[in-house]
């Protein structure tokens, strides 16, 4: 046997127990791994990743174009080709189908000896729990700035008068002109009078608020209507309000603390937005659509003018300056509905009345 054969079956037994020392580590690893050669060939997989990806035996040597779920994980196929290009490590965070989040790690796979890159092992940990609490931290942030910016500015006007009216007084009182004084008195009540509803909205809003922790569930929407009537009720019975009802569809698939908070927001401004001389008539339906459910409130209030409709979900929006209120409830109505999946739409004719109508989807 001459010197070259010597050295060829001693370089085939190395490759033979590293790749025994490989086919060790991948069978018992409890992380998902795969190693793709240079030519996108699936080579081998962990157990847990064929748990996660739907792997078999028969997808070893095929190419990754040609097996759906590492085919359709975003970014892998380009991943690759830049580790073995760069001979550099990658970290990404993916999203797969099934809404779940890893963070993917792919390393160069280096053979030494001929110091080539001959593919790319990639390791996938599983971080959709930690994703779903930085998104819950971030909803949670952003709701607290937006209930803490509303407080700022509804108690700005209502305080600046109030240091005015003030000022007035006391040049009133100096100059002992009663009737200027009755006149301050009655509009500084009026002025605090302003500051409790805005108040007792803001309570409301915090009260009946988001929370991105409240998972979708089957909900009576009587149920709901009714607690959300009871909380009107000073309302409805000072206005004569005529509440009626058309529910194709009883239950429906959302957070019951935010459907409430939707009902109750949708409930007073159609009472609150009516004309002075109209009693407020507002009818609640559900419908079933093939993705849908379709929730609706009609009323026959003072309208929307054209111009405004499409900005009145922004914060901070009012309707009607003339008429009290945050700002801010259109604003969290929308973020609930999107928040999980769904969209609302407003149809609206001057001096006639509004429609509010939200898609709710069936299936999360």
């Amino acid at each position: 046997m001459d010197k070259e054969e010597v050295i060829e079956k001693k370089e085939i037994k190395e490759l033979l127990e590293l790749n025994e020392e490989l086919e060790n580590y991948f069978r018992n690893t409890i992380i998902p791994q795969l190693f793709i050669d240079a030519n996108l060939v699936l080579r081998k997989f962990s157990p847990p990743a064929n748990m996660h990806f739907k792997l078999t035996k028969e997808d070893i040597g095929k190419s990754t174009h040609d097996i759906p779920s590492l085919a359709n994980l975003p970014g892998l196929i380009d991943s690759i080709k830049e580790v073995i290009s760069s001979n550099e490590d990658i970290e990404k965070e993916i999203q797969t189908n099934d809404k779940r989040w890893f963070q993917m790690n792919l390393l160069p796979y280096i053979i030494r000896k001929q110091n080539i890159t001959n593919g790319a092992v990639i390791t996938f940990v599983d971080i959709t729990e930690r994703i779903v609490d930085k998104q819950v931290i971030e909803k949670i942030n952003a709701d607290h700035e937006t209930f803490i910016y509303s407080v700022s500015h509804d108690f700005r006007g209502p305080l600046t008068n109030l240091v005015l009216l003030i000022d007035l007084l006391k040049a009133a009182i100096n100059k002992k002109d009663k009737e200027e004084t009755k006149l301050l008195l009655e509009t500084m009540y009026r002025s605090a009078q302003s500051m409790v509803t805005i108040i007792n909205e803001l309570t409301d809003l915090a009260k009946n608020g988001i929370d991105p922790q409240d998972k979708p569930e089957e909900v009576s929407i009587e149920q709901i209507l009714e607690s959300v009537k009871f909380t009107l009720k000073n309302q409805i019975f000072q206005s004569h309000a005529k509440i009626t009802t058309n529910f194709e569809v009883k239950t429906l698939l959302f957070s019951r603390k935010n459907l409430r908070s939707i009902m109750y927001n949708l409930l007073s401004n159609a009472i609150k937005f009516t004309a002075e001389e109209k009693t407020p008539e507002i009818c609640i339906r559900t419908d079933k659509l093939e993705e849908y459910t379709l929730l609706s409130v009609e009323d026959n209030g003072v309208g929307i003018e054209p111009e405004k409709q499409k900005d009145i979900f922004a914060i901070f929006e009012r309707l009607k300056p003339h008429i009290e209120g945050t700002g801010v409830g259109l604003f969290i109505v929308d973020k609930m509905v999107k928040n999980q999946g769904g969209r609302i739409e407003v149809n609206s004719k001057l001096g006639e009345g509004t429609t509010f109508t939200i898609y709710l989807k069936n299936e999360y």
